[in-house]
């Protein structure tokens, strides 16, 4: 039979027949379900070289804690245990990923589990693709039929009612395919997995779930730094290597927000924020980089506060010592605020209004703002603590393209 969820339509069938008998016993209904491009089915002792080559895969080493080295004898026992576990009623729920390769072949492209969650109510999703498999959106595919599954279907014994999901801090593979199903992101648990590599501290991990009614599409925007060259430097994404091109910073602190100070010891987790914040649509973050060298000069940011980056958006930007005094800064924020209003449709973010913050005594960073277009339109007194005691003010500023009223 037919089931729609969400705009997203599974053919839900339950499969009885007897499997070959060269093949593991099914002592369960497998329950196959397809979207036309992704088919779901149970797992085959066909599979096992191919689930052998995955498990053995780096990127599959990285974030899972699979057997190593994962052999062939391995993966046949973990299909008969899949399969097997479709005749228990509180079990994990397991299929293989099936879809179609240039030539016409199906091809086996991984797993996805359903797996039993605090109670019958609540289920976990785990997943993972073949190398051959990736890129395509096959598993955001696979994610919304199990997803679309589960909320029809009293898996359990019950109505499930949330789907979680959870990944060690760093997998974008397995967090874009979330974002793109439409789970909300929750947070980070610290400490949450255990090593894959069998450390002895344990990793931090990403968390987020999705209910019945929630779109199983991307709830916000996942933004990305678009390369952006100009006269005398160029906008691009950030790289670890970047940090051997951090300086001390020499102005007062009340310059900038602490956390938000480049610095060698921090980099990592500077960077790993802003990455965060870009799949949540809430900033684009560049490395302003030296348009000869590429070495990087500092940072230029467009960012919310308050949510995705919608109607308004805000600039930032820092630049080390020896960057500065040559243009740079005013060139970089041209290019981002360039960026910033060109239409949706033509790459940009297509904002109306652009404003920033600075400290009231920092000139540099005000001409900066003046240089293009921002005017100031408040000031807070009082605001900053300053080196040797007393408090300086800071200024708000915007700039409103034409037409930006009408």
């Amino acid at each position: 039979m037919t089931r729609a969820y969400a705009g997203w339509q599974a053919d839900a069938v339950t499969d009885t027949s007897p499997p070959p008998t060269d093949h593991p016993t099914v002592t369960g209904p497998v329950t196959v379900l397809t979207d036309g491009v992704v088919t779901l089915r149970a797992h085959s002792v066909d599979d096992a070289d191919a689930i052998t080559e995955q498990s053995n895969d780096p990127e599959s080493l990285r974030w899972t804690t699979v057997p190593r080295p994962y052999s062939r004898e391995d993966a046949l026992g973990w299909v008969e245990h899949n399969l097997a576990a479709w005749a228990d009623p509180r079990a994990t729920r397991s299929w293989a990923i099936e879809w179609t390769d240039e030539t016409g072949a199906a091809r086996y492209g991984g797993t996805i589990d359903l797996r039993p969650g605090a109670a019958p109510s609540a289920g976990e999703l785990g997943f993972g693709l073949h190398p051959d498999a990736r890129g395509r959106g096959l598993m955001s595919r696979a994610v919304r039929l199990v997803v679309g599954h589960a909320f029809s279907t009293p898996v359990w014994g019950a109505p499930v009612g949330r789907v979680h999901w959870r990944a060690v801090v760093g997998n974008w593979g397995s967090r874009r395919a979330a974002w793109a199903a439409g789970f909300t992101f929750h947070g980070t648990i610290p400490g949450g997995h255990p090593d894959p590599e069998g450390g002895p501290v344990a990793l931090d991990t990403w968390t987020g779930s999705i209910a019945p009614g929630d779109p199983l599409s991307a709830r916000t925007p996942w933004l990305a730094p678009p390369p952006v060259a100009g006269e005398r430097v160029q906008l691009r994404p950030w790289r670890l290597a970047d940090v051997e091109a951090i300086e001390p910073r020499d102005d007062p602190e009340h310059w900038m927000p602490p956390r938000s100070i480049l610095r060698p010891e921090t980099f990592a987790a500077w960077l790993l924020t802003r990455q965060e914040r870009m799949s949540e649509g809430t900033a684009v973050d560049w490395c302003v980089a030296d348009r000869e060298t590429d070495r990087a000069l500092g940072s230029v940011t467009l960012f919310s506060r308050g949510g995705p980056i919608g109607d308004t958006a805000e600039l930032g930007y820092q630049f080390f010592p020896s960057a500065r005094g040559r243009g740079a800064a005013k060139e970089a924020a041209r290019l981002a605020v360039a960026h910033a209003l060109a239409p949706v449709a033509e790459g940009g973010l297509g904002v109306r209004r652009l404003v920033g913050e600075t400290a009231a005594d920092n000139e540099a960073s005000n001409a900066v703002l003046r240089s293009v277009g921002f005017v100031p339109f408040g000031r807070e007194h009082a605001v900053d603590r300053v080196a040797g005691g007393g408090w300086g003010d800071g200024l708000h500023w915007e700039l409103l393209p034409p037409g930006a009223t009408d």
